[in-house]
């Protein structure tokens, strides 16, 4: 698989309850991926924090070519990830993190310098 040319978007800001993403604006929650990105909607896939991020949140990462995907486990770890979104992007050979927000923000700002890196980012919680 080849990286894509298209750079993903910077967070250039992270705190509880805002994030800021360079040429989107401003919301709580974001989805990010090569090219672009837009605000995550829960209610889309009726996600929750407990089972938590559902292969159903990651799909659209997958389809605009992310290689590379950050999942945000919210500022005090509350968001967990289902275990079948793991086994979804492990067995399509994409190498996932699963880490606290900040710490999510500064891996996807330094990966996207160079990769085609997805992400889903969650401000509170």
């Amino acid at each position: 698989m080849t990286e894509p040319t298209t750079r993903s978007p910077k967070i250039t800001h992270i705190s509880w309850g805002r994030v800021d993403v360079d040429g989107l604006g401003v919301g709580k929650d974001f989805k990010l991926y090569p090219g672009g990105g837009r605000a995550w909607d829960w209610n889309e896939t009726g996600t929750r924090h407990v089972p938590g991020i559902q292969p159903s949140d990651v799909a659209e990462l997958l389809d605009r070519g992310s290689t590379i995907i950050v999942l945000s486990r919210g500022m005090d770890l509350v968001l967990q990830t289902c275990p079948e979104t793991l086994e979804l992007l492990r067995g399509s050979g994409i190498t996932v993190h699963v880490i606290e927000t900040q710490a999510a923000v500064a891996l996807y700002n330094r990966l996207a310098e160079a990769h085609g890196v997805g992400g889903l980012f969650h401000s509170t919680c």
